[in-house]
């Protein structure tokens, strides 16, 4: 099969949501070098997916604290589009910020006010899913009910960015939202399978409040529905659509 954008911007979402499940130490990194090779290979249509994948083992080898190799793979992220300076202000990227080959990176990227506004939004997206799947497993404990809940989300934006850098974080927020979704299901499926059981063996089993847990359920499953439509990204009127560096290094506070 041969490569091409579509299916390349695939394989890179395919490989964010494995390490989002499995972790670093058992989904490694060889699919993110996969998806650097075979984007490179696209030439420059697939420079911003090469990218993506440089910014992935830029992070995590900062996580693993190896600065020199995540100043390798960040240069060459930047050099291919990347420009997220959100991103680049997470706590394991911080100790960086002193190094002046990570300044001079940093630098060099470019960003339209427009873009940054999207950017700031995704990341807040990806806390609010966070924080959302948390609030899931809460709500979810000692319901006696066979359904199974989603975990909604925000509609992903669908204006056209002024960098291709967007492209890499909204990959980013669709692999969170993925990761999320799949973990709260399992969780979800095991919890219901476990009562089906129960409810076939126990005479005592409490249908009524299993009833009442379903409703329940549903009634929070809408809210949080309307809640997630309600956070799309508006594009702000008059937002700047000119190239400009992007914000002093240190001066964003990463979403939270």
């Amino acid at each position: 099969m041969v490569d091409t954008v579509n299916s390349m911007a695939a394989r890179l979402h395919e490989v964010l949501v494995e390490l989002l499940t499995k972790g670093p130490a058992v989904a490694g990194t060889r699919g993110l070098h996969d998806v650097v090779a075979r984007a490179t290979a696209l030439g420059p249509d697939g420079a911003w997916l090469a990218a993506a994948g440089r910014a992935g083992l830029g992070g995590l080898a900062c996580a693993q604290g190896e600065a020199e190799l995540a100043i390798f793979h960040l240069e060459a992220a930047v050099a291919g589009g990347f420009n997220d300076c959100v991103s680049l202000h997470v706590a394991p990227i911080r100790p960086l910020h002193h190094d002046p080959r990570f300044q001079a990176l940093y630098q060099r990227m470019r960003i339209t006010q427009a873009d940054l506004d999207e950017f700031f939004w995704l990341h807040q997206e990806m806390q609010i899913m966070s924080r959302d799947a948390q609030r899931a497993s809460v709500d979810n404990l000692g319901r006696l009910d066979t359904g199974v809940s989603l975990l909604p989300q925000a509609p992903m934006p669908t204006r056209e960015p002024n960098t291709l850098g967007v492209l890499i974080t909204r990959i980013d927020l669709a692999a969170t939202q993925t990761a999320l979704q799949q973990v709260a299901l399992k969780a979800d499926f095991q919890r219901s399978s476990g009562n089906t059981s129960l409810s076939l063996i126990d005479d005592s089993w409490d249908y009524a409040r299993a009833r009442r847990d379903a409703w329940h359920a549903d009634e929070l499953e809408f809210q949080h529905l309307r809640a997630a439509e309600a956070r799309a990204f508006v594009e702000r009127p008059g937002a700047g659509t000119t190239l400009i560096p992007c914000p002093p290094l240190g001066s964003i506070t990463y979403p939270g």
